[in-house]
């Protein structure tokens, strides 16, 4: 068998959850199967079964077209020309809204079997309005047409397929779950500490960890604003960046300054730290907190386990596949709205909440260390990539 991916991202351009899946599957696969991945970007490389090429994203074309709209117009673009070399696979597959207009011309123009992961699903994130405009109609659209023509979707958690089953018109025999996975080997407890001792972290107080986006989806002013309610002799360290729109820059930016006013070690790293920089931060973290209001699977969480962290995460979507309660970590329920933007009911209780939750774990030694080792044995157990990549080729061979 062939497998032709597309994906928005692939090293070295990740920024999201999405981007790690495809960057471990497609090596795990490419142990099994010829692996041919299209990406936005200017990669190039070809080992004896993973061939790597980069789209150009950008195009001065659109240099004039509205400012919401040009992601949009520039992602449609890409993916047709991520069609415009010879296609020689027995499978395409794609990964988030971005690369699945190319993954529609490929399964109408070539005839093979297309495949949708679904990293996340455009009715559920609403607040993309914000970022896209009246572009979240197209990439809404891309979406429903690539899922409602695809020959079988792969859902990141159980929850993740009744959504897919409650917002689009498919066969639910054509829903198989897989969850991500994560590789072992490379994430596991260092004892190093170069990160923590280059941005001044002391090492011998209790540090409160986050690591993502900076986006509505993640939560992150949730946490900011629950800092004030979190023990003062906590640490805490923000590796967010990336903010969806400036408008949410500018919340976050307020959030940290107003959080700092009450207490000292407050830590935002902005800039995409490498792998083992996170892996030092996460392995010396005494607690990993991650406060979505949606989460499909939520692999930082797998991440941060697998270091033998203990986790305080909210109780929403693939979330709760993960985090085993009071065994690997902490889940906080939220009320959410039952209407678009999903947010909170009492966004400050949900804040209470998580930090009650941090609190918990930093006051109970016995529990954190617990919940450590819990937390990689579980990562073992139900996350490894080379178990995963077979059952993505099981299912390939199954449409061939």
């Amino acid at each position: 068998m062939k497998a032709l991916f597309y994906t928005r991202e692939y090293p070295p351009y990740v920024y999201g959850g999405a981007g790690v899946h495809v960057e471990y599957l497609a090596k795990e696969l490419a142990e099994l199967m010829k692996v041919d991945v299209r990406c936005f970007g200017d990669q190039n490389s070809e080992t004896n079964q993973l061939n790597v090429t980069g789209f150009p994203f950008e195009n001065s074309i659109f240099d004039n077209s509205d400012p919401k709209l040009k992601s949009v117009f520039k992602t449609l673009a890409t993916c047709i020309q991520m069609n415009s070399e010879k296609v020689d696979a027995d499978i395409v597959h794609c990964h988030t809204w971005y690369a699945q207009f190319a993954g529609i011309v490929t399964k109408l123009c070539y005839g093979i079997p297309l495949i949708i992961t679904t990293h996340s699903l455009e009715p559920l994130r609403p607040w993309k309005r914000e970022q896209l405009g009246l572009g979240y109609e197209a990439s809404s659209w891309v979406e429903k047409t690539a899922i409602e023509m695809a020959d079988a979707i792969i859902a990141v958690s159980e929850e993740t397929k009744v959504d897919v089953l409650n917002h689009f018109d498919v066969d639910e025999n054509k829903i198989q779950v897989i969850y991500n996975g994560i590789d072992l080997k490379e994430y596991q407890f260092t004892t190093s500490t170069s990160t923590l001792d280059e941005y001044g972290i002391d090492k011998n107080k209790p540090i409160l960890l986050f690591v993502g986006r900076i986006t509505r989806q993640k939560g992150i002013i949730h946490l900011v604003n629950a800092i004030k309610y979190i023990r003062k002799d906590v640490q805490i360290v923000l590796c967010a960046g990336a903010p969806d729109t400036p408008e949410i820059a500018e919340e976050m930016k307020q959030s940290v300054a107003e959080a700092k006013k009450g207490r000292n070690h407050i830590f935002w790293i902005e800039k995409m730290l490498s792998k083992p920089e996170i892996i030092q931060l996460y392995s010396h973290a005494d607690v990993f907190c991650c406060p979505s209001i949606y989460e499909p699977f939520g692999i930082i969480n797998v991440e941060a386990m697998a270091c033998k962290t203990a986790v305080v995460a909210s109780s929403v979507g693939g979330i709760k596949e993960v985090v085993v309660h009071n065994e690997t970590g902490i889940l906080v329920p939220v009320a959410q709205q039952k209407e678009a933007p999903f947010e909170p009911v009492d966004p400050d209780q949900f804040s209470r909440d998580l930090a009650a939750g941090v609190n918990k774990v930093i006051e109970n030694p016995e529990l954190k260390n617990r919940m450590a080792l819990a937390g990689r044995k579980r990562a073992e157990e139900k996350f490894d990539w080379v178990a995963i990549a077979k059952e993505v080729a099981d299912l390939y061979a199954s449409l061939i």
